[in-house]
């Protein structure tokens, strides 16, 4: 009698679990839309193309979401939790007029995640349409809240903001010369959430994955493109009435775009925020961002590789290449392990604040083809206290006038007005490139090896030259 009620028990077991992830399929937008208010289930889009237009919101066939918290008008809110939804095959085209369809609202998400638990997977999700068509006011593809939810094998192709073609040198933030509409890709926030395998073709003014809000997330195995400008070229617009044109190519700087850089027209590869809010549980939280992972990523031409200065806790970085970016690694304090940046559009490496202290950074300089437009002049600029720097060689003959600079000036395109003296201390560094090394006046108690030349006008600094044995 025990072994007959034991094994219906364990049928019963079966039979509810297999009933429970037993995967439905659907043919329409319209019919997913249903299941992602559902929890504890398995969906499946059919393979396909899927076109969502300005009259699809005219009809209320994606019904305004400013209800919720967040207030941002999204097309697929996935509101419940512990499902699975699987998009392989299929592609979603979000035509960019969509952006300014909803009556109400100036905030504008494709997808956003606020359930906790679940696995978005393979979509290929496309903006159809000009890289000049903009939001209201902003807007972001994909957008994960909750907790524990993974989105992995997403391919994003992001375009449409105002102005497009100029990167930062018009403004970004609060502050412009040119009122800014911009669009990002793919932002983390919440608890634990997990950005797996996605590749993310960014056309647009914003950022490719930022992370505001976010504790522990997890950026894994992403593929990040963005695309470049030189300044010079932007001159050529003199006398055609482009946006830059009416401002007389006046900066948020407060002087003439200069020449000879090479502008991201999107902004970060990957970057967190000290602030932000999310949406976990029904509950908001305001905070900033700790605990980020990123490992084996690759990011190329975007303004910065990574960028976590502003993050909190333990911050880790692995395996990761950064390919023309105007900036490679930036993360303040934390690990860098095993990663790889070029100096072609600007540093290696970077610190933002003589208050930094703590990175640990191991770096492999690499080759590049082509001109280099890395106006700053650095192979690396690194200011603060405390760090440990290694950088590595794939570099067989190092442009000599790019510098390992150790305190002193920065020079990137938005700092040319600052009267820069930035002071390092304590660094270890062992430059195993032929980049020479040079230690600012407000340098001190530096040590290390360089197999570049060595200038030094610090005090108490003992870097010494050891040539490179090819």
């Amino acid at each position: 009698m025990k072994k007959h009620l034991k094994l219906t028990f364990l049928l019963t077991i079966l039979l509810t679990s297999s009933k429970l992830y037993a995967q439905t399929a659907v043919r329409s937008l319209q019919e997913l839309l249903p299941y992602l208010k559902q929890d504890s289930i398995a969906v499946a889009l059919a393979p396909g193309t899927y076109t969502i237009t300005a009259e699809d919101i005219k009809c209320g066939n994606f019904p305004d979401q400013t209800h919720i918290k967040n207030s941002a008008n999204v097309l697929l809110l996935f509101s419940g939790n512990n499902s699975t939804y699987d998009f392989t095959g299929a592609t979603i085209r979000v035509k960019t007029e969509v952006f300014t369809a909803f009556p109400n609202g100036d905030e504008f998400y494709e997808v956003q995640v606020i359930g906790n638990n679940n696995v978005l997977k393979n979509l290929t999700l496309v903006d159809e349409g000009s890289v000049h068509d903009a939001p209201k006011r902003r807007g972001t593809n994909v957008v994960m809240d909750g907790a524990s939810n993974r989105i992995e094998g997403f391919h994003i192709t992001t375009r449409g903001a105002f102005p497009y073609g100029y990167g930062e040198a018009f403004g970004k933030g609060g502050k412009s010369v040119i009122e800014h509409r911009k669009h990002s890709s793919f932002l983390v926030r919440g608890y634990k959430n997990h950005a797996k395998n996605c590749t993310i073709i960014h056309r647009s003014y914003g950022h490719a994955i930022f992370m505001q809000a976010a504790d522990w997330p997890i950026i894994e195995g992403c593929y990040v493109e963005g695309a470049m400008r030189t300044t010079d070229d932007m001159w050529t617009e003199k006398g055609t009435k482009s946006e830059a044109d009416k401002v007389n190519f006046k900066t948020v700087w407060g002087y003439e775009l200069p020449k000879g850089y090479m502008m991201c027209l999107g902004e970060e590869g990957i970057r967190a925020y000290n602030g932000g809010e999310t949406l976990i549980d029904g509950k908001e939280y305001r905070r900033g961002t700790s605990n980020p992972t990123i490992i084996i990523c690759t990011v190329k031409n975007m303004r910065a590789g990574v960028t976590l200065t502003h993050a909190t806790g333990k911050k880790y970085v692995s395996g990761t290449t950064v390919i023309g970016c105007e900036r490679g690694f930036c993360i303040g304090s934390g690990d860098i392990v095993d990663c790889y940046a070029d100096t072609q559009h600007g540093p290696a490496l970077g610190v933002d604040y003589t208050s930094d202290q703590g990175m640990d950074a191991d770096i492999t300089l690499l080759p590049y083809k082509g001109k280099s437009y890395n106006g700053s002049g650095h192979a690396a600029i690194i200011i603060g206290s405390n760090h440990k720097v290694t950088l590595r060689n794939a570099v067989p003959n190092p442009d000599q006038s790019l510098k390992i600079n150790i305190g002193g000036d920065n020079r990137t395109i938005g700092m040319l007005n600052e009267d820069e003296n930035y002071a390092a201390s304590n660094i270890v560094l062992q430059n195993l490139t032929e980049y020479p090394v040079v230690l600012d006046d407000n340098s001190h108690d530096c040590t290390g090896i360089s197999a570049g030349k060595v200038t030094d006008a610090g005090s108490n600094n003992h870097i010494f030259y050891k040539k490179l044995i090819k």
